[in-house]
């Protein structure tokens, strides 16, 4: 019996090869799943962590380009408080000047108007005039030649001697 025990012995050996060889076929098939698991699983980390670093990036390029926006926008807001600043200080300036115009030429008027007036109220005497002369002229009443006399004592000294060119006050 011992041919028969080597007979089995031979199958068994060849059963148990067999079996080794599609039991560690299989862990190698196994392990290829496994590293092919793992490969893509890395796979798949790398691209989650590049998504993940691309998202960061975009965020910060945002971030960046609202900072730029805000720090822009203070700029432009300055620029207009300045330019707004110097508008009203020339608006202001304009105004004084438009002022002190107004003021020059009121002043002005008035002192045309008070040329006028004294000159609405005096008489360059001519040759031939006396006081009651004129006095009748302006007042229609020659007996009122006292009262032009009296505005005029600073150049009349005798109501009765009056020159021609002579210019006479009329109150």
């Amino acid at each position: 019996m011992p041919e028969k025990k080597g007979l089995l012995d031979g199958i068994i050996n060849a059963v148990t090869d067999r079996d080794e060889k599609a039991a560690a076929e299989a862990a190698k098939k196994e392990a290829e799943a496994a590293r092919a698991r793992a490969e893509q699983e890395a796979a798949q980390r790398r691209e989650a962590e590049a998504k993940v670093a691309a998202a960061e990036a975009e965020a910060q390029a945002k971030v960046a380009a609202a900072e730029a926006a805000r720090v822009q926008a203070e700029q432009e807001a300055a620029l207009r408080r300045e330019a707004d600043a110097k508008a009203n200080a020339e608006a202001t300036a304009e105004m004084v000047r438009l002022r002190q115009e107004l003021q020059e030429e009121k002043a002005a008027r008035r002192q045309m108007e008070e040329a006028a007036e004294a000159k609405a109220h005096t008489y360059v005497v001519k040759s031939g005039d006396s006081l009651s002369k004129i006095a009748g002229e302006i007042y229609h009443d020659a007996n009122r030649w006292s009262e032009i006399f009296e505005a005029n004592k600073d150049k009349i000294k005798n109501p009765n001697l009056i020159y021609e060119g002579q210019e006479l006050r009329i109150p």
